[in-house]
């Protein structure tokens, strides 16, 4: 599975999924949780385990506080960085500095986390969250998905390709779909892929979530980038089992249930069209955004069930 992993102090363990540039590494890097690791992962009838032994994080702007571990990993001996800019007297690193490239990295052990897993396992997970990076700034900040809501939103892998993470980029995002989050790696039809995580969901009774690292109050361009301290207090409430006391309601066009309230998080941020100063923009904006969905997912319709195919958007 292209996916990080964490877990929590009570075992409750949790999957990432996600494309380049939508959170999965800094997300998963929390200092209440213990991480597996950042990227690929398996998951056994014993429960889930990690591939490999390092982790590899962008680092363009990183915030000792917003991020303290992934910083922490800059100044550690050992960590190899790539596209920094450092004073080549003080040998100070300067992480806000992009006038080579938005994408600089750092790469590093996993060891070198502070409460990383030694054993790099642990047990089946208790929440799956996919990750998506909206330059639309249409999608909800969160939202509960029905077990065959994920399997439609992990076959369609979205997110937009944002400048400085991929090569030959413009200044403006584009839309990308990868089937299962690693379509170049899928050797067979996703609904293969879906149908296996299908099972482990029902057996283990796995919640799962949608979660929106991109833009609110409009597209990219004109919104902002949802704050980081927002998506960690819902991901943390998710997390935690908070959610489940709260109220919800379905959003019109996707049909996925979206929390009304959230600990630490004001509510309109949870309504991404009250911070549209232009409501039919944003109304547009949102029907042109299922349609690509919709368009996407023609090319697997033959090969899922009708329940899958009827959990995408209706416009």
């Amino acid at each position: 599975m292209h996916c990080s992993a964490n877990v929590g102090k009570n075992g409750d363990s949790a999957l990432f999924f996600g494309l380049s540039g939508t959170g999965k590494t800094t997300l998963s890097a929390d200092p209440r949780r213990r991480l597996i690791g950042d990227d690929e992962h398996g998951w056994s009838d014993e429960g889930i385990f990690n591939f490999e032994n390092g982790c590899y994080a962008k680092v363009i702007g990183l915030s000792p506080t917003a991020e303290p571990e992934i910083y922490a990993c800059t100044r550690k001996f050992g960590t190899i960085l790539e596209n920094v800019i450092f004073d080549p007297v003080s040998r100070m690193l300067d992480l806000d500095d992009d006038k080579r490239t938005e994408n600089t990295r750092s790469s590093y052990p996993l060891d070198f986390i502070d409460n990383a897993v030694p054993e790099k396992m642990a047990g089946h997970p208790k929440n799956i969250i996919m990750l998506t990076c909206d330059a639309s700034g249409v999608m909800p900040p969160i939202a509960r998905l029905t077990p065959d809501q994920a399997l439609y939103h992990f076959i369609s892998g979205y997110t937009a390709k944002v400048s400085g993470t991929e090569i030959e980029m413009g200044k403006e995002p584009e839309i990308t779909f990868s089937a299962c989050f690693g379509a170049p790696f899928m050797v067979h039809h996703p609904y293969f892929y879906a149908d296996l995580l299908k099972r482990k969901i029902q057996r283990h009774d796995v919640h799962c979530w949608l979660v929106n690292t991109g833009w609110t109050g409009g597209p990219y361009g004109v919104g902002k980038r949802i704050s980081i301290r927002h998506t960690r207090a819902l991901l943390d409430a998710a997390l935690e089992g908070k959610l489940e006391k709260v109220e919800y309601y379905q959003d019109p066009i996707f049909g996925f249930s979206v929390p009304k309230t959230c600990p630490e998080v004001p509510d309109p941020v949870l309504r991404p069209e009250s911070s549209w100063s232009d409501k039919n923009a944003y109304n547009q904006k949102y029907r042109d955004l299922a349609m690509r969905f919709v368009d996407n997912f023609k090319q697997f319709k033959d090969g899922c069930p009708a329940e899958i195919v009827a959990s995408g958007p209706r416009v």
